[in-house]
């Protein structure tokens, strides 16, 4: 397993009903805020990040309670650590200060690739669409 791998899995695995509430409040807020990325190295980042939103808000209002809840739990992580304001990599670095949300992102999506994809299914969204030259 990568280290990034595990930076999300050891992460994820804090994330409780409790703190999963939490996101699920500020999830109007944090919408607003990654539509206004602008990351032009990481296209599908703030599509991907709106599709975590999205599972999060459907699992969290009994929408779809067939996503695992593990990967709610990192969906929830990957949207608090782009949320957050002292990253690895600070954002307003040219060229590459995305590229720590993008990394969190993207393991999420190839960690649940498989989850990720029949959520997609069941809600009539193109899974290759957010994926594609993640």
């Amino acid at each position: 397993m990568s280290d990034i791998a595990e930076f999300v899995h050891s992460n994820a695995a804090k994330v409780s009903p409790k703190i999963l509430h939490g996101i699920h409040l500020k999830l109007p807020q944090l919408k607003l805020e990654f539509a206004e990325i602008h990351a032009p190295k990481y296209p599908h980042l703030v599509d991907q990040l709106e599709l975590l939103a999205d599972v999060i808000e459907d699992y969290a209002e009994g929408a779809d309670q067939e996503i695992p809840f593990f990967v709610v739990a990192e969906s929830c992580f990957a949207l608090a650590y782009a949320h957050k304001q002292t990253h690895l990599i600070p954002d307003h670095v040219p060229d590459v200060g995305y590229a720590d949300e993008s990394a969190v992102v993207r393991t999420v999506f190839i960690e649940n690739e498989k989850a990720l994809s029949e959520y997609c299914k069941r809600h009539g969204l193109d899974f290759a669409e957010v994926t594609t030259a993640a």
